[in-house]
C-alpha cells in the first residue's frame, strides 16, 4: 500500500488544494481498491478451480481438525492418507470418509457442486509419529498409494492437559515432546526425503500452536515448548532448503474444539473459548483452500488473523454461550450432526472464500488501484499544467 500512499500524495500536491481534484482522486483510489481486490479474488477463484487433485498426507488424522481438514481436501477432489497410532481409528476414518466422499459425489450429480470428486480417494494406515520405522513405513505406502506427495501436514498433536509443569508425570512429558517435537522432526526429514526426489517437489506444513512465538504458555509449559521449538525448526529448514523443490511452510489453526484443547479446560477456559474457539470444520475451510495453492517456501497460514480477532473482541458480548453454556456444558452439535450436510453446506467454494484469500494476490490490487489513481491525477492535472 506504500506506492499508492505514494501516489496519493503526488495527486494531492498536484491538484493544488482544489476540493473537487482532492475528492477524484480519494474515490478513484477507493475505486482501485475495489477493482483490485475483484480481480484478485477472482484470480483465486479460478486459481482453484484450476488446481488439479492433490496428493496429501495428513498425520494425526483421525479425529479433531486432522480429521476435518482431510474430509475437506476429500471435497476439492484430491487423494489422501489419513494416519494415527491405532488401526482401528484409522480404519473407521477412513470408512467414515469414504461415505462422506458418497454423499460429496451424490450432491455433484444432483447440481450442488462444480467440483470433480471423480479423482477424490481416501486411505489410510497406522504410524507412531515418533518411531522413525513407522513414519518410513508412513511415506512408503502414501507413495505406494498415490504415486507422489504433494502436501505432507504434520498435524500430529498431544497436550495432556491444563496444569503446572510440577503436576506433569515423566511420562507425560516423553509423550508429548515425542508426538510434538520428535515426530515432527521425523515427519519432516522423511517429507523432505520423498518430495526431494520428486520433480515437481511438494510442501510440508508443521502446525502452529500457543507458545509459538516464544509466549509464555502458563498450565500448558510443555506443549507450549514445543511448539516453540517448532518455529525454530521452520527458521531452520528455509535456510537449509532455499534452493530446494520443498516448500516448507506454518499453518495455524488458532483455537480449535478439539480434545487436544479440551482436555484438563476449566470453566473460566471454556468461557473464553466461547469468543475465541472455531470447530474444527470452520477451520480447515478457511485452511486447506490456502494449502492447495501454496507456492515457494516459509509461507504461514493462519485462520486466526488481525482482524479476526479484533472481530471476535468486538462480538464478544454477543459470542456468550456461543459453545459452552454458564456450568461448562457443551452446547454445538456433536460432530455427526455436523457433517449430516456436509456435501450441500460446503460443496461450493465461493467468492467470499476467495475474498478472504486474495490478500495473497495483494501486487494485483496495488497494480489496479495504482492504475486507476495515476490515470485519474495526471488526466486531472493535464489541464491545469502551463501551456494546456
Amino acid at each position: 500500500m506504500m506506492s499508492t500512499g505514494v501516489i496519493l500524495a503526488i495527486g494531492f500536491q498536484l491538484s493544488g488544494g482544489d476540493s473537487q481534484m482532492n475528492a477524484l482522486i480519494w474515490y478513484s483510489w477507493l475505486g482501485g481498491i475495489i477493482i483490485g481486490t475483484m480481480i484478485g479474488a477472482n484470480m483465486v477463484l479460478e486459481e482453484h478451480c484450476r488446481a488439479g487433485p492433490r496428493n496429501v498426507v495428513i498425520t494425526g488424522s483421525t479425529r479433531g481438525l486432522g480429521k476435518a481438514l482431510a474430509r475437506e481436501f476429500l471435497l476439492s477432489g484430491d487423494r489422501v492418507v489419513v494416519a494415527s497410532r491405532s488401526p482401528e481409528s484409522v480404519d473407521m476414518t477412513v470408512q467414515e470418509l469414504e461415505e462422506n466422499l458418497k454423499e460429496g459425489i451424490l450432491a455433484v450429480a444432483n447440481g450442488a457442486s462444480r467440483t470433480n470428486l471423480s479423482h477424490a480417494k481416501v486411505v489410510g494406515t497406522a504410524c507412531d509419529v515418533s518411531r522413525p520405522d513407522d513414519v518410513r513405513k508412513l511415506a512408503d505406502f502414501a507413495t505406494s498409494e498415490l504415486g507422489s506427495i504433494d502436501i505432507w501436514i504434520n498435524n500430529a498433536g498431544m497436550n495432556k492437559g491444563f496444569r503446572p509443569l510440577l503436576q506433569f508425570t515423566n511420562e507425560d512429558i516423553n509423550q508429548i515432546v515425542s508426538t510434538n517435537l520428535v515426530g515432527s522432526l521425523i515427519c519432516t526429514r522423511e517429507a523432505m526425503r520423498v518430495i526431494g526426489s520428486q520433480e515437481k517437489g511438494g510442501h510440508i506444513f508443521n502446525m502452529d500452536g500457543a507458545g509459538s512465538g516464544g509466549s509464555s504458555t502458563p498450565l500448558t509449559a510443555v506443549y507450549g515448548s514445543t511448539k516453540c521449538g517448532l518455529r525454530q525448526l521452520q527458521a531452520s529448514l528455509l535456510k537449509e532448503s532455499k534452493r530446494s523443490k520443498v516448500g516448507v511452510h506454518t499453518a495455524s489453526p488458532g483455537m480449535v474444539l478439539t480434545d487436544l484443547l479440551l482436555s484438563g479446560s476449566t470453566l473460566r477456559n471454556k468461557q473464553m473459548f466461547n469468543i475465541i474457539c472455531e470447530l474444527p470444520e470452520t477451520v480447515a475451510r478457511t485452511l486447506v483452500p490456502r494449502m492447495r495453492v501454496v507456492k515457494g517456501s516459509g509461507k504461514a497460514i493462519n485462520y486466526l488473523t488481525p482482524p479476526r480477532i479484533l472481530l471476535a473482541l468486538v462480538t464478544a458480548w454477543l459470542r456468550r454461550g456461543r459453545w459452552f453454556d454458564d456450568q461448562g456444558r457443551a452446547l454445538y452439535a456433536a460432530e455427526a450432526d455436523r457433517i449430516r450436510n456436509w456435501a450441500e453446506s460446503r460443496a461450493r467454494f465461493s467468492f467470499t472464500d476467495a475474498m478472504e484469500m486474495y490478500t495473497e494476490n495483494t501486487w494485483v490490487s496495488v497494480f489496479s488501484l495504482s492504475v486507476v489513481c495515476a490515470f485519474i491525477i495526471l488526466s486531472s492535472s493535464s489541464g491545469t499544467l502551463p501551456g494546456t
